[in-house]
Order: structure tokens, then sequence, then C-alpha cells
């Protein structure tokens, strides 16, 4: 699972406000908000779009890593 501080860093790659994030994931910002600042979310679905939406948007998840963008979303 990702944690608060791998979206934040994932968002900062792609340069999206948080406003940003919680539309295209479909998720409230104060959700957003307090998962960031390390709050667990109860709702393992909320999570998984979370990163369902940055993965679609080119970042790479990998365990216990900081999140990169994917080689191929590096040259666009």
């Amino acid at each position: 699972m990702i944690t608060g501080e791998q979206v934040k860093a994932a968002r900062k790659l792609l340069k999206w406000p948080q406003m940003t994030l919680s539309i295209e994931a479909d998720v409230s910002l104060p959700t957003l908000v307090a998962f960031e600042k390390g709050q667990k979310l109860t709702r393992e679905t909320t999570v998984a779009k979370i990163r369902k939406t940055l993965e679609k948007a080119g970042v790479e998840f990998i365990a216990g890593e900081i999140p990169r963008l994917k080689a191929h979303a590096r040259r666009a």
C-alpha cells in the first residue's frame, strides 16, 4: 500500500496541486489532505483510486522507495 508521503511526492513530480489530484481521483480534498498528513484512510478503495490516478498520469510506485515518473513519461 502507498503512503501519504509517497502520494505527496508523486503529486510534486507531476506538479499537481492537491485539488487536481482530488478531482482526478474523485476523492474529497479533506480526505486527500488527511492522508498526505499521515492519517490512515479507512477505505482501501480510496487509496486504490489515488494510486490508480497517479499511475495513469505516469507515476511508478516501488515498495519502500520514493515514487518516480515512468521512463516513457519522462520523455513527454
